[in-house]
């Protein structure tokens, strides 16, 4: 009985100091957690918030079961915001951008397809289980934390308001002087407060941007009520083909240790183009977005239209928008998407882009292995695409071709085989064994970047062997050959653009000269100092260059932009 009085023994009280001390780290380290990845270090951690000096606040003045309330609010919504720290942590790494808690929810089907495509389904699995793990348990870790730090409190109000006292008078010196232990890491700490703000800014953008991009849909558009016969009608007779390679940016060919390989292969396949008897052009074009989602940049370049969100882009997909593919479509071509990365029907790609044919990996015939996200090799994308659509006799094409060889995480990777020797792809069968496995290079980030390079190349030794060998004689082919984003930050490295290279073939002379207004470096390197356009301007620039503009058309006033994304 006297020990009860006197109050809890000693091992009880060094667990509750222990106890304590971690609630305090937990909330603690929620509030104070960088932004990036590589601003990870532990002088980092050792700062101050200003919102765990306005929660001590709280517990000092309000009444105690006052205070419990807002402590278990209080905590819960941390422990919310620190799930929201890490989607954002994930898509400034992943994407180069905040993650856009009002539009980002649309992207989970494809992010998991493309996280199976990429791992296997027994590690997406395992990814899968273990973030639904952290979605369940931090918040409610979180909230105890807060819980039991504001129970502290009540009990040594002394102690903590001293604390809280000083700690206040420091944030503040610290705040004006902007004192940092680590860059980017100011002592005087408001990292919680400004994720918060930014999310509500960008909920606001995201509703204000709702109406700002239907009255961009609804406004009048020329080429759309061009007559069919004024469309294009410098390609007629020509089979155009749209070819994004992934990820081909201009880390790719300028500012890194990899991009004289490639510009190395540029030089001798615009060689090769050459004896073939084919020109070509190149500058960059500034994608929506950065290390992912692709379909903002396909739907851009179609569409004329600046589509950086999924929000714009469904609202896009829902309107009746004038395409490049419709355009050739209304002109009399044959349209087609040829996009091995879809494993399920694509209604929008006959319904909004109007493409006559979608083909999907499930409709070329291939027998062979996946290489983790590409379900076939590009080689054998273009090869069945030959056979598919330009067989003899066949009527003019336009179409997209994805190849996606070069999608992260750049391994395993094929390599280009004789054109006859591909048959129904059942050739690469030991081929993804030859290379490392993805969990093999993951913290490798130089044998990354390696790897990334060399998928480049293949991509593009595909092209340039598929052009020289099956149109060397071909005066009716015409390539259009571009990049969709840049790839993720891990081989750009901090502060990459948004620029890709563009490039555009063809063996007729009066092609090319169609576009020599435009300024575009000859062959298929662009310089340092080569145009680059937004990539929504493309649209207008080519329809004006192959077809006659429209009176009062966007073309005229959309001049190439160095701008940056919105």
């Amino acid at each position: 009985m006297a020990d009860d009085v006197a109050g809890p023994g000693p091992a009880r009280r060094l667990l509750r100091g222990g106890t304590t001390l971690l609630a305090v780290l937990v909330v603690g380290a929620v509030l104070v957690t960088p932004q990036r990845l590589l601003q990870f270090t532990p002088l980092a951690f050792l700062r101050i918030p200003v919102e765990g000096l306005v929660l001590v606040g709280l517990a000092l003045l309000l009444p105690a079961r006052r205070a419990r309330v807002v402590a278990g609010t209080v905590g819960l919504l941390l422990g919310l915001l620190a799930i929201v720290r890490v989607m954002d942590l994930a898509f400034r790494e992943a994407l180069h951008r905040p993650v856009d808690l009002i539009t980002d929810w649309r992207l989970v089907p494809r992010g998991l397809s493309t996280l199976r495509d990429s791992v296997g389904s027994g590690w997406a699995t395992v990814a899968v289980a273990g973030a639904l793990l952290v979605v369940l348990v931090v918040p409610v870790v979180v909230a105890l934390s807060v819980v039991r730090v504001c129970r502290a409190v009540a009990r040594r109000r002394a102690l903590w308001g001293t604390t809280a006292a000083a700690l206040g008078a420091v944030w503040v010196v610290c705040g004006l002087v902007g004192v940092q232990l680590a860059p980017y890491a100011p002592l005087a700490s408001r990292s919680a407060a400004e994720l918060t703000a930014q999310q509500v800014s960008d909920t606001v953008r995201n509703l204000r941007d709702l109406p700002a991009f239907r009255r961009e849909l609804a406004a009048p558009d020329a080429w759309s009520t061009r007559p069919a016969a004024d469309l294009l009608t410098g390609l007629r007779g020509k089979d155009v083909l749209v070819v994004f390679v992934e990820s081909y940016g201009r880390v790719a060919v300028q500012g890194s240790s990899f991009a004289p390989g490639v510009d190395a292969l540029l030089h001798s396949g615009t060689r090769d183009l050459s004896a073939a008897g084919f020109s070509s052009r190149s500058a960059f074009l500034t994608s929506p977005t950065f290390a992912g989602i692709s379909w903002l940049a396909h739907a851009t370049l179609h569409s004329g239209l600046w589509v950086d969100t999924q929000q714009r882009h469904d609202q896009l997909l829902d309107s009746n928008r004038f395409t490049l593919a419709a355009a050739f479509a209304e002109a009399g071509w044959r349209t087609v998407a040829d996009v091995p990365s879809n494993r399920d029907p694509w209604p929008e790609g006959r319904r909004f882009y109007r493409y006559d044919a979608d083909y999907d990996r499930h409709d070329v015939g291939y027998e062979g292995p996946k290489f983790s996200f590409a379900a076939m090799p590009d080689q054998y994308t273009m090869a069945a695409f030959q056979r598919l659509e330009l067989a003899p006799g066949h009527k003019p094409v336009m179409a997209e071709i994805d190849l996606v060889s070069s999608h992260e995480p750049w391994t395993p990777l094929p390599r280009l085989l004789p054109w006859n020797r591909l048959g129904d792809g059942s050739v690469y069968d030991r081929m993804p064994a030859e290379g490392a496995a993805p969990a093999d290079v993951v913290g490798h980030p130089e044998r990354v970047r390696a790897l990334y390079a060399e998928s480049i190349r293949y991509s593009l030794s595909t092209l340039i062997s598929f052009v020289t060998t099956y149109h060397r004689q071909d005066d009716d082919l015409v390539v259009v050959l571009l990049g969709d984003h840049q790839p993720s930050s891990v081989v750009t490295g901090p502060g990459g653009s948004h620029d890709v290279p563009i490039t555009i073939l063809a063996r007729d002379p009066a092609v090319l000269q169609r576009t020599s207004a435009w300024g575009w470096d000859a062959g298929m390197l662009p310089g340092p100092d080569a145009p680059v356009w937004r990539m929504d301007a493309f649209r207008d620039r080519f329809l004006s260059a192959f077809g006659p503009a429209p009176d009062g058309s966007a073309s005229a006033a959309k001049a190439p932009s160095a701008a940056a994304p919105r």
